[in-house]
């Protein structure tokens, strides 16, 4: 998962945070220095190694050195000094990341990124080094995230949107989730029972098997199978960046190696269980434990604010993420409204004139374009868009960065699109209009995935003088 989030910075870091990006990560730092200066509090604010210097090399530096870091963790080499760098180098992204960076899977990442530092061997970094077990401390704490993800998640659904309630959220979350995928548009078209019965098992899934991974080892298994089978489903169906399969890796820890030698190669459970059973060294102990209590006390709040009426989700109390509270799809809307940004070369921007769409690489523009499977990879751009669709523009002052570089063929912002119709010369105005999607329905005999119909102007025509 650091991989794929290193990856992502690799491919669209600058484009959005960059000196000349839709919102720079410079730019936070320096209104973060100008109230609390450049000293420890400003760090302890926005704890990121970025404060030594946010120069576009040194981003694409740290991407660069992230991504190789990541590549060894995959190839089995892991250990605490690596895994530590790479919790440091993506915190410093997602502290800067601003709106682009606000979602729940960073935080999820960090958080179980730092408990990854104290699974893996102190120093060595061979693939079953036998003198460092993981600490069975650590693989509770994991279960102790995996329970508030899942319960988090289940208790802002019942106090939010009544649909959950009702078991008929399913019927429409398909199509207005941010960005669907080929098979949502099947299951969208799945009659009401169907659905009613997913939202049942969303509810077994994040209210009742997250009680038992705590629990005897056969319930806990049971449990565990439950939120994998859960989490496979989601990804099947829609592109919610690498949220499930990070949550997957978390699900490991419900497990014990007598249930997963069922499932792995026997070559390689006959070399874990041919290693010595080592004791955690003192110096180890007291570390984990130090972590453990650690982790209680940060627990504190995220625990008070699931117990509360009030529950908000995907947020962090303390600066460095450590512990949070999480949720997903409290409120699930009803209608899908896009934001369509056009570009034309006529002089006059008048409705006659020869207006063309910009398309993004997933969210929804050309009816007849097939949705993309893209997680756990994440179109940051896109899915920022479909959060535009549901506010004031004024609110968006990202979205006219972005209408301004692309009347100046920005080859930064033009990356993020899956097209330019301008390459030879500039458009002369940029607008954006609000369309309602819908999916269209098996039977109708049209080889289009939508409808849409206009709704309203979103933005005014634009043009290079009028941004001055």
């Amino acid at each position: 998962m650091y991989a794929v989030a290193f990856l992502v910075l690799l491919r669209q870091g600058l484009p959005l945070l960059g000196s000349h990006g839709l919102l720079p990560a410079a730019h936070v730092l320096e209104a973060v220095a100008e109230s609390d200066g450049h000293g420890f509090g400003a760090f302890l604010r926005l704890p990121t190694l970025f404060w030594l210097a946010a120069s576009d090399g040194v981003l694409s530096a740290a991407t660069w050195i992230g991504l190789a870091l990541a590549l060894v963790v995959v190839l089995g080499r892991a250990n605490a000094p690596l895994l530590a760098a790479l919790w440091l180098l993506y915190m410093s992204f997602a502290h800067v990341g601003q709106i682009f960076y606000g979602y729940g899977w960073e935080i999820l990442l960090l958080e179980a990124g730092f408990l990854a530092i104290f699974l893996a061997p102190p120093w060595r970094s061979e693939a079953f080094p036998p003198a460092s077990p993981p600490p069975a401390v650590v693989i509770v704490l994991l279960r102790w995230l995996l329970f508030r993800v899942m319960f988090g998640a289940g208790l802002i659904k019942l106090r939010g949107d009544p649909c959950w309630r009702e078991l008929s959220c399913l019927v429409y979350h398909y199509e207005t989730q941010p960005i669907p995928n080929p098979l949502s548009w099947y299951l969208h078209q799945a009659p009401l029972w169907f659905h009613k019965l997913e939202a049942l098992y969303n509810h077994l899934a994040e209210l009742v098997a997250p009680l038992f991974v705590f629990g005897p080892r056969r319930l806990r298994h049971v449990a565990g199978l439950v939120l994998v089978v859960f989490q496979l489903l989601l990804i099947a169906s829609g592109n919610l960046s690498f949220l499930n399969w990070l949550t997957l890796a978390v699900c490991l820890s419900c497990f014990d190696d007598g249930a997963l030698a069922h499932v792995l190669p026997a070559r390689l459970t006959a070399r874990v269980a041919a290693l010595p059973e080592v004791p955690l060294g003192t110096a180890r102990r007291a570390v984990v434990w130090s972590l453990a209590a650690l982790v209680a006390f940060l627990s504190l709040n995220p625990v008070a604010n699931m117990l509360s009426v009030g529950q908000v989700m995907n947020t962090s109390y303390d600066p460095f993420d450590l512990v949070n509270t999480y949720g997903a799809f409290g409120t699930v809307g009803r209608e899908r409204n896009e934001v369509i940004l056009q570009g034309t070369a006529d002089a006059v921007p008048e409705a006659s004139a020869h207006w063309v769409d910009y398309e993004f690489p997933c969210k929804p523009g050309d009816v007849m374009r097939r949705p993309c499977v893209v997680s756990p990879y994440q179109p940051r751009l896109d899915w920022q868009m479909w959060f535009a669709a549901m506010e004031d523009p004024r609110q968006q002052p990202w979205l006219i960065q972005l209408v301004a570089k692309l009347l100046e063929t920005d080859p930064g912002a033009l990356s993020l699109l899956a097209n330019d119709h301008f390459r030879d010369h500039p458009p002369r105005y940029i607008r954006a209009e609000l369309y309602r999607f819908e999916f269209t329905r098996l039977g109708e005999g049209s080889k289009a995935w939508w409808r849409r119909s206009r709704i309203a102007a979103y933005l005014p025509p634009l043009s290079a003088a009028d941004l001055e």
